[in-house]
Formats: structure tokens, sequence, C-alpha cells
């Protein structure tokens, strides 16, 4: 017998398959589309979004590590799976056998990948990092012709795809276009000594919707699939939020004036109040630091949290909606009625950003999916 969660995230697959629509659309005739589902497809399921966007077009596949990987090949995936963070030599002979695509930026290890590649019969492809100015993992780009002949040299190796990525492409700045350009001449000069159709890639999902000169081969959306905006300062509408987060009423108490709530008492009552007790906490990612200034939807009007947020529950005042009762849906994310609480409301509050807001309530709660009928 199945015991349904107190709380729980709803994945809204027909939300994802919306998005994913909308940047198709943005692209021109043969531009790509990496997904990016590392971290679990930022909290909404690593192989089940990967099946939804296939199923929507999308051949290739972002992931942080070769465990990741190895989860979408033994989920069906069948289209390009480029691992992000680069591999290590004893992650070599997963890499083979699920041909992954690892991305490099040195050579450190490369010979032992070659030769395990020849001995398996297999042309394993490789995407190359250059750091054109985000200052992380790469080569600068003054390295990269040596490599790419070293890297020629190695038989069962073939550069499927030189890559770079952008800092600052979700500001109004030139940075950007600048960093496009300077990558846009390393290419160039990469002429007769890249292989013929070497996928190039450097847009994220901020460059995709603001740069266009920027998508080049290929782009690599991710926080605008989940229906999220990349940009601080403009929200964006044409897409839908994929990720609510909810939980239910365990209680419905009536306390005096003078009455203290939670740990520290750093909520005391100044009027008789009704509360309502909640099930959920920091444990499920619902953070302290929504103490006494959080809000959550019940009955699609938004009530104050009051008191600290504890390890797995926390107190919402209703004294003004006495109709609320044991049971009744709780909104921490998302939309209810006309009300919504958005991803991005929240990392105001937590003083953080959307992706991790989606990162810590997906990773931390049990996701259902709600498939369009």
């Amino acid at each position: 017998m199945f015991t349904a969660s107190l709380n729980r995230v709803e994945i809204d697959i027909a939300a994802l398959r919306h998005n994913c629509r909308v940047i198709q659309e943005l692209l021109a005739p043969g531009v790509r589309i990496l997904a990016v589902v590392k971290a679990d497809a930022y909290g909404h399921g690593l192989e089940r979004t990967a099946q939804v966007l296939a199923g929507c077009g999308v051949s290739a596949f972002g992931v942080a590590e070769v465990a990741e990987g190895i989860r979408l090949r033994e989920a069906g995936i069948d289209g390009e799976i480029v691992v992000m963070l680069g591999v290590f030599p004893d992650s070599f002979a997963d890499v083979v056998d699920k041909r992954l695509t690892p991305v490099v930026y040195s050579l450190d290890g490369l010979p032992d990948l070659s030769d395990l590649a020849v001995a398996a019969g297999v042309c394993l492809n490789v995407h190359l990092k250059v750091d054109t100015g985000m200052g992380r993992f790469g080569l600068v780009p003054q390295q990269v012709p040596d490599f790419v002949q070293t890297l020629a040299a190695l038989p069962g190796l073939a550069l499927g795809g030189i890559l770079s990525h952008l800092p600052m492409a979700d500001s109004a700045g030139r940075e950007t276009d600048a960093q496009c350009q300077g990558f846009a001449t390393l290419l160039a000069e990469l002429d007769g000594v890249a292989a013929p159709g070497s996928i190039r890639h450097i847009a994220n999902s901020a460059a995709l919707f603001r740069h266009p000169g920027a998508h080049f081969d290929m782009v690599r959306p991710g926080i605008s699939l989940y229906g999220c905006s990349p940009f601080a300062d403009e929200q964006l509408p044409e897409l839908r939020p994929v990720m609510r987060f909810v939980s239910r009423v365990a209680q419905v108490k009536d306390v005096p004036a003078g009455y203290g709530i939670s740990y520290g008492h750093t909520f005391v009552t100044e009027q008789p109040s009704r509360l309502a007790i909640l099930p959920v906490g920091y444990a499920n990612g619902y953070l302290r630091k929504l103490s006494n200034g959080g809000e959550v939807l019940i009955g699609g009007h938004r009530v104050p949290l009051r008191g600290n947020v504890c390890m797995s529950a926390c107190v919402a005042d209703i004294t003004d909606y006495p109709e609320v009762a044991v049971g009744d849906e709780v909104v921490l994310m998302g939309r209810q009625g006309s009300a919504e609480i958005t991803a991005e409301q929240l990392a105001e509050q937590l003083e953080t950003i959307n992706y991790e807001v989606l990162c810590l309530f997906g990773n931390q709660n049990r996701r259902v999916y709600l498939d369009e009928f």
C-alpha cells in the first residue's frame, strides 16, 4: 500500500513541452538544442525530463557527471549526452561503453581514453572547452590550436564540438557580444585544423533570448526550459513554470494574544490568532531564512509565516481566513487560484537565484508528474 508524502513537487509536463517549443521557435533552421538536465534536471527529475524533451525533438543532453549519463542511457535516451564537467580515468570504461561525449580541457588521460575507444572499436566524440572569459573550466584560446592538433593524432577520439561559456549574458553590458566575437574569431582560426562539422556552442538561456548572434550551431537552455527567467530584471511571460511545491494543513489551532510561536518565540501574537501548522521545513528545502517573512498560499490567499521555520514544520497565520481546515492544500511555490508565489520571489527572500530554489525543492521532495491528457 502506497502512502503519499505530506509534501510534494508537481512537475507540469505540458508546461515543459510548451517551454521547449518556445525555445525551438527562437532558433534558425539547423540550430540544435542541448537540454541542460544536470542536477537531476534542476530538481525536475533527470530521466523523465529527458524523455519528455526527447519526445519534443531534442537530441542532445547536458549532464554534470558520468553517473547521470549512465542513468539517461538506462532510461532509453539514445541522443548525444555531453558530460559537462569532464571525465576522470576511473570512469573511462563507462564513457566508452555508454557512448558518452566528454567535455575535455586537458590532455591528461586522453591517450588512455583513446586506447579504450580503439579496443572497443568505436570513435568517441569529445567537446573541447575553451575559456573565453568565464574564468573557470577550459583552455585559454592560445592553447587551443596545439591541443586540437594533438587530439587529432589520438585514434578513437574525434573533436565533435567546441564550446565556451558566458558569465554575464544576463546583464545589459556589451561583455557578452565581445566574448562571442572572440569565440567566433577563435573558431575561424581553427578552420583547417579542427575537424569539419565540429559543433560550436556557447549560448546559455540568457544568451538564447538576448544574444541571437551567440546561437552558433547549438544552444544550451537550462533554467528557461523549466519556465524561469535567467534575468533578474526581466520576466519571460511566454514561459510557463514547470514546478509547483505543495503541502497541506496538518493542524488548525486558536491561540490567545501573547502566545509565543515556534523555537525561540521569535514571534509573539499581538491578538487572538488562528494558526495553521504545516508539516514542511528546512529538511524539505524550505529554508529557515523564510522565518517571520515567508508567505504561503492557502485557499487562494497569501498568508504570512510566524516564528522560526523548523526542520519539518512551520506555522502560518490564518486569522483572517477561518474557513481553512486540516488537509487543505498549501502552496509554497506556484499558483493557487489567481494567486502565485514564484521561484523568483522566493529567491529574492532567500538572497539567492531561482536556479537554487528549484534544486532545493525538487531534490528534497517527492516528485509527481502531471502528464498532459
